[in-house]
């Protein structure tokens, strides 16, 4: 093989191949202050594998990215960036920040790169400025800017994006940025947005987008990367070092050596626990923390969404009859059995996209979440999904929130479509004496803390198998606020908490079901 022939085959693997070339043509600083090649770390291979296996299937590259702290992923992104931009003709490259410092750094990160580029593969450059490199011959360029200008991204075309710690952006201009940016970057194959950063709580721009990777909806990839996988995050100490219950059970779920024990012990004690857990997550859910006191166990959460099972069907409701649907509104965790008593709690919501959620969640007699029914449905047409899933759910009985646009949808499932098995109280006059039926559950001061407080008991008596992960998810947002109020963490949602307790609260009262037909119903709970 000629010198020639060998040096064709090493371009076309820099060029294909970004771990060799990362090794090969780009140095980084290290933090004792040294210049290094790049030889990728395993949390930057297992977003490698992550980002290779996406773009082979996909095309193109959309990853969102939840770490622990100083994982070096900025430094991966950025110099996947530059390997891209510069090896390649009409690229647009754009790095945004949270924070003047953080662009500054980047770019300087970047630029060390192009000036320790070795020379076959350095591309000319045009022009660099503080914010841009200009790679004339190839036409393509790199940019930076810093989130929080109105101006950013707008009017240009985009190929490849990396947003960098995303979770901190201003919440007042973190969407209109985000949407600037997604709007020039053309939806086509060769195109990519990296989205990585730490958490910061459960309300903003990252924690929606990093839901709706989890959940498949936005088409991005969620990739999450724990603590533990970081090499140098361990401590010396003795092999025989007791270890509390909770280090105990760390050691058994992650595989956890004494020493990386000993790292977290020491930041738990210099920082608290709960920062530790942002910072530093063992797993997705645990690294999004409340503001406020939860009202459910967070570690037992946490616990239920690491093993929860996937639906066995989505189901929509079409010409009054559930069919499979892959979109469909209701998700079931468990066939339908014949004979089973079920209880229904609805949480009614005004149907307005961007809104609330109207939710039906499904109990069997065993406490078991077996269905889950969430969507932006206007109140009147809920009470007809209402009585088709009490109807699917073998005459299931229904308890509907009746409070605002809840009476509506009380009044027509319960006069207009006469449906029995429905939660009714009556209230008696104190002074005539005169019974008179409420429909529904009246969320009031008294009536929601004794619905939340009985389906926190059922938690933590193990009384109840979830498996719907954003009934969990809700769960885990849901506070005491400083004034005592029992709510949702600002800019998430309650409505499948309430549905639940609902279905909790009529469960724990204990009902009859209608015996229309012999033996079709089992014993009444």
């Amino acid at each position: 093989m000629t010198t020639n022939q060998k040096a064709k085959i090493v371009r076309k693997k820099l060029l294909s191949d970004f771990e060799f070339y990362a090794k090969n043509a780009l140095l980084i600083r290290t933090k004792d202050g040294d210049t290094t090649p790049l030889s990728l770390n395993t949390a930057q291979k297992q977003l490698l594998t992550a980002v290779q296996k996406q773009y082979k299937e996909e095309g193109k590259i959309r990853v969102i990215i939840l770490k622990a702290r100083q994982m070096g992923l900025s430094t991966f992104v950025g110099g996947w960036l530059y390997y891209w931009l510069s090896q390649r003709k009409a690229q647009r490259g754009l790095v945004v920040t949270h924070h003047a410092d953080s662009t500054r750094a980047l770019f300087d990160m970047t630029r060390r790169y192009h000036e320790n580029c070795p020379e076959p593969v350095k591309p000319q450059t045009k022009y660099s400025s503080r914010r841009e490199l200009n790679f004339n011959v190839l036409d393509s360029s790199y940019v930076v800017a810093t989130a929080g200008g109105e101006s950013v991204a707008r009017g240009e075309t985009i190929t490849v994006a990396h947003l960098s710690e995303l979770a901190f952006w201003s919440p007042s201009t973190a969407d209109e940025n985000f949407n600037a940016i997604m709007q020039a970057i053309p939806n086509k194959p060769n195109t990519a947005v990296f989205i990585e950063s730490t958490a910061n709580g459960v309300s903003g721009k990252f924690y929606d987008l990093w839901k709706g990777a989890c959940e498949g909806t936005n088409g991005f990839l969620p990739v999450f990367l724990p603590w533990y996988i970081q090499e140098e995050y361990q401590e010396p100490c003795q092999q025989n070092v007791e270890l509390s219950p909770d280090e105990e059970r760390l050691k058994k779920e992650h595989h956890l050596t004494v020493e990386q024990l000993a790292f977290r012990r020491k930041k738990v004690a210099q920082n608290g626990l709960d920062l530790f857990k942002q910072e530093y997550p063992s797993n997705a859910d645990e690294a999004f923390l409340t503001s406020g006191r939860p009202i459910f166990n967070p570690e037992q959460l946490v616990r239920m969404l690491e093993t929860a099972e996937k639906p066995v069907g989505r189901y929509a409701l079409e010409n009054d009859e559930w069919q499979p649907h892959a979109r469909g509104e209701l998700t079931l965790y468990e066939e339908v059995v014949p004979g089973e008593t079920y209880t229904i709690g609805a949480d009614v919501a005004m149907g307005i996209r961007g809104g609330d959620f109207s939710v039906a969640q499904v109990l069997d007699g065993k406490k078991k979440l077996v269905g889950c029914y969430r969507a932006h449905v206007h109140p009147d047409f809920f009470a007809d999904v209402l009585l088709r899933l009490g109807e699917f759910f073998n005459d299931a009985y229904i308890i509907c929130e009746s409070n605002s646009h809840g009476l509506l949808t009380c009044t027509r499932l319960y006069k207009d479509y006469d449906y029995a098995n429905f939660h009714t109280e009556i209230v008696v006059d104190k002074i005539s004496d005169k019974e008179t039926v409420k429909l529904g559950f009246a969320t009031t001061a008294k009536s929601k803390p004794l619905a939340i407080n009985e389906l926190r008991a059922s938690l933590r008596m193990d009384e109840m198998l979830i498996h719907d992960k954003v009934t969990l998810r809700e769960l885990l947002t849901y506070i005491e606020t400083e004034t005592g109020a029992m709510e949702a963490e600002a800019g998430c949602h309650d409505d499948c908490v309430m549905a639940l307790a609902l279905a909790n609260y009529a469960h724990q009262q204990g009902w009859e079901p209608l015996n229309t037909y012999d033996n079709y119903y089992s014993e009444a709970i």
